[in-house]
Formats: C-alpha cells, structure tokens, sequence
C-alpha cells in the first residue's frame, strides 16, 4: 500500500499495488520504472520511487531544477513541478555499478536519493517494480514506466 505523497500524480496515498519480483531476477531495472526498496538503515520499511539515473552514470540537478544524466538534460514528464532542493546532487554524483538513483514523481515533497537517508539505492536492495494498481478500483490496471 502507498503511504504517502511522494509519487504523486503517478500514484496516491492509499492506492493499493502487487508489486512483481521475478523480472528483475532475468534483466536489468530500467530507467523510468517504479521500484520497491527499503532505505538504508531500516530494513522492515518500504518506499516506492522512479528511477532516474542508471549504474555507471553521473547524475547531477542544476539550480533551476534540471536533471542532467551524463551532462545532458534528461527528457522525462513525470515530475509535477520545477525541483526546488536538488540536494546532495547539486553537484554531479557517479553511480556505482550495482547502483541506481531514484525520485520520487512528487519532487518536492520526497525523500529519495537526492537525501543522504536514501542515497544510491543498490541493485540488491530492490524489492521488486510495482507493477499493478488494484486499489482503487476506479484506477485498476497497468502502471506506466516508460
């Protein structure tokens, strides 16, 4: 169950998801999809973000709210409004290898790798890609990733 508004307008507090585990054993995440992981330090919680930087990659957030993915700016529309804090990536940040850098779609109102709680989330702690709304009825189906 979502908890929270971080993912909004993509996901709202309450809404109810099956959250799918085997692809991920077969292929790599990929950039845009919705992922399940605990944040560091705290094992039994779960937050649900987008990831938006890939292993290898260097992320960084200018002053006016641009996400850069290896100096260019990345053409995405899942963010509701202009990033007002771009934390720890108002200067470039190099992802590991194992390593994933994710947002949540509400930017400002979400913790998520921008904050030092979160960080870079490693491949090894992704739970899982939500995969299906099922709750509410009225927004049941498929969720968008790319």
């Amino acid at each position: 169950m979502v908890d929270g508004h971080s993912m909004n307008a993509t996901l709202d507090d309450g809404d109810n998801l099956i959250v799918e585990k085997l692809s991920y054993r077969f292929s790599d995440p990929q950039r845009f999809d919705i992922i399940v992981f605990p944040p560091q330090g705290a094992p039994k919680e779960h937050y649900i973000k987008r990831i938006i930087g890939l292993p290898g990659e260097t992320v960084q957030i200018d002053a006016e709210g641009n996400i850069y993915i290896n100096g260019e700016i990345l053409e995405e529309n899942y963010g509701l409004e202009t990033i007002q804090n771009p934390g720890r990536v108002s200067e470039p940040i190099t992802l590991g290898d194992d390593e994933y850098f994710v947002m949540g779609d509400n930017r400002n109102n979400s913790v998520d790798s921008r904050s030092e709680k979160v960080g870079n989330v490693k491949r090894s702690t992704i739970t899982g890609r939500a995969w299906l709304r099922i709750w509410p009825l009225s927004d049941f189906g498929f969720l968008k990733h790319q």
